[in-house]
């Protein structure tokens, strides 16, 4: 199916889907879809992944962000995101740590309080797949990011809130970012990788449902 269609519990998933070719049929399901949403924080999560000392995962979130989306149900191409996210709300599940992550040495959440995502560019992947580019800025420093993004569907609340939900994915080195601290191992390699991996799910509330 087309833009934020639901797929079949039969269907394949592809590990990389390729970008659709044929234009995506319109219904009046999906059109009714198009308008602008207001990301809930309370049913939404930003996280993020990173090795420590080569052996393990930390996993890590932002407890305080807000966003907002503008879904075009007949041409997703016009769908657009934004995400500020509040650096001092990061929260690893440890004190110490998290305070090391909003130092000088990380985040320097005093100097940079927020890091923002502007989108620029919605491809739409196949089924339920879409891409979504845009601008990452971290520390003053804005560079691309491509997140992968599954619709899960939308649905009427006990409230009567119209929500739409994704699930999305990406990577960045984050050196290219400026965050460069490191120690290294006695062993080899380092305490904490370049490489981070970051997660997202959305839950987004229609303006005016």
């Amino acid at each position: 199916m087309g833009l934020f269609g639901r797929k079949n519990d039969t269907d394949t998933v592809t590990a990389a889907p390729a970008p659709s070719t044929a234009p995506a049929a319109v219904t009046p399901e999906l059109a009714a879809l198009t308008g602008d949403y207001t990301i809930d924080p309370a049913h939404s999560t930003i996280g993020f992944v990173a090795r420590h000392a080569m052996v393990t995962n930390v996993k890590g979130s932002f407890l305080d962000f807000t966003g907002a989306l503008h879904l075009d149900g007949t041409d997703p191409s016009r769908s657009t995101a934004t995400l500020d996210v509040t650096m001092q709300s990061i929260d690893t599940g440890n004190a110490d740590r998290d305070g090391h992550l909003k130092s000088a040495d990380f985040f320097k959440t005093d100097e940079f309080p927020e890091m923002t995502f502007r989108s620029t560019k919605t491809e739409a992947l196949g089924g339920d797949d879409y891409r979504v580019t845009g601008d990452l800025t971290i520390l003053g420093t804005t560079k691309p990011l491509s997140i992968d993004l599954e619709f899960n569907g939308a649905a009427k609340d006990p409230f009567g809130n119209e929500r739409v939900g994704f699930e999305g994915k990406a990577e960045i080195l984050r050196s290219e970012w400026g965050l460069t601290w490191n120690a290294a191992l006695e062993t080899g390699g380092v305490l904490v990788s370049d490489k981070i991996k970051l997660n997202f799910d959305i839950s987004a509330i229609k303006a005016g449902a």
